[in-house]
């Protein structure tokens, strides 16, 4: 039997709270975001049993609505001011389908990306397994290593949520309060922790590649393997920070719900609650965190990142004439030199396209969001920000394991240490090239030009 609570209806005022009588009157006045293609009495429902998390039987609920419509339609006083502050009408039991559009979550989440993120697992400890043979270890390998664990560790962790949750009627059901805050912690907290650390790694492998391309000579002093490992544990303890305190804003309560698959049942669902620190400063702690997360996160690396594969493409262009001369002038070990570095240089610019080619959208609806909260100022629909975030999420899942095909397609070295691999064949002891070479200059001197960076 259903563990409905029993209604009086007479006394509705007496019967509900203030918030939910609240909850209930936004309802009813339309103010809340209704599902397409639904009747109003099927929305009024839905409405109220679900964004206003009452526990009462069918009859009861609509007993309720026309109550409270009765009560509103006759004593004005009655209707509460939608600004309340105390109310929180979001404070509710938690459903995936109230929070992601199902006819794109289920087939996306459930389905897609569990397969995509067994590609990026497969591909990405591939590329570290070449990556870190002894013949390819370099500061610039190094960071494509750091950014090929990131971006797996970013699909790995939301990976069981997506199987147990999205793939499965589970979706339309309550949230098991057992699973309220892990699937809080697996599916948002940690990997936007790893993510944040993707798109760091990924500005700092321009930024080396533009000091080893521009400033050849102080990536001797700059550019080292024992740098970038500094660097990359710096990356990730600052990234760490930065979302920490996500941990501890929110708490789930245990509440009961009539089952949506079983109306007949009722089952275990939860509440998340503000801590009292974070409901004292609410306003103050979500506009810094996300603030912070737009301009650090989003704005400057993909702004900087546009800059810094501007200049190297330009490089690029004046290398290859330099080349031209250098093949006029019969000096064509230096001409060979100078191509593998700058094919090293196009693969990485490929890889910085490609991720600002999926990261772009994700920012620009960041700000949008953003925006929207801080001035009030309604950028777009607020019903599609679930769906264009989901699809920017699944691009970004999507690019992860391309990177794979870009270093087979553009790095002869990669290309064959790869074959090795699978070949039995010996692999070699120590790099093609020394670490740093001199290459002449049109007018004879010469510039530092890392040997281990012309063939990646």
């Amino acid at each position: 039997m259903a563990s409905y609570t029993s209604l009086n209806t007479s006394s509705v005022s007496e019967s509900l709270g203030q918030c939910t009588r609240l909850c209930v009157q936004l309802c009813i006045r339309g103010r809340l975001s209704s599902p397409p293609n639904m009747s109003r009495s099927q929305y009024l429902m839905e409405c109220v049993m679900v964004l206003c998390s009452i526990a009462y039987g069918p009859n009861d609920t609509l007993s309720l609505i026309e109550s409270e419509q009765a009560l509103m339609a006759s004593n004005e006083s009655a209707i509460l001011p939608a600004d309340t502050m105390e109310c929180n009408t979001e404070d509710r039991a938690i459903r995936l389908k109230d929070d992601f559009p199902k006819e794109y979550s289920v087939p996306i989440n459930g389905y897609a990306s569990p397969v995509l993120i067994f590609l990026t697992v497969i591909n990405n400890l591939l590329v570290c397994i070449v990556l870190l043979k002894p013949h390819m270890r370099s500061p610039t390998n190094a960071i494509l290593v750091a950014m090929a664990l990131s971006d797996m560790f970013t699909g790995i962790f939301p990976a069981p949520m997506f199987i147990h949750f999205f793939a499965t009627e589970r979706f339309d059901e309550w949230m098991p309060y057992e699973w309220c805050f892990p699937f809080r912690v697996l599916h948002q907290y940690i990997p936007t922790i790893f993510h944040t650390a993707s798109i760091w790694l990924t500005m700092a492998l321009a930024v080396q590649r533009y000091i080893y391309v521009c400033h050849s000579f102080k990536a001797r002093t700059w550019c080292t393997v024992d740098n970038v490992v500094k660097g990359t544990i710096a990356i990730y303890v600052v990234a760490t920070l930065t979302h920490f305190t996500r941990f501890f804003v929110e708490y789930p309560v245990e509440t009961s719900r009539p089952s949506i698959l079983n109306p007949n049942v009722s089952v275990s669902a939860c509440v998340m609650k503000y801590r009292p620190w974070a409901m004292r400063n609410l306003n103050v702690y979500f506009n810094i965190y996300y603030w912070f997360r737009v301009i650090f996160i989003h704005l400057v690396p993909c702004v900087s990142l546009v800059v810094m594969n501007a200049l190297l493409i330009y490089t690029m262009r004046v290398a290859r004439r330099r080349r031209m001369q250098l093949l006029r002038q019969n000096k064509k070990t230096e001409s060979r030199k100078l191509k593998e570095s700058n094919c090293t240089t196009l693969m990485l610019v490929a890889v910085v396209g490609l991720f600002l080619l999926v990261e772009f959208p994700l920012g620009l609806l960041m700000v949008f969001l953003i925006i929207d909260q801080t001035f009030h100022v309604a950028v777009m629909r607020k019903d599609l920000m679930p769906t264009l975030s989901l699809f920017s999420n699944f691009f970004i899942l999507l690019s992860y394991p391309l990177n794979f095909f870009i270093y087979c397609g553009m790095s002869k070295q990669f290309r064959e240490t790869f074959k090795r691999l699978f070949t039995g064949a010996d692999m070699p002891v120590e790099r093609e090239y020394s670490q740093y070479m001199t290459l002449p200059t049109e007018n004879g001197k010469s510039t530092a030009v890392t040997g281990d960076e012309t063939a990646l």
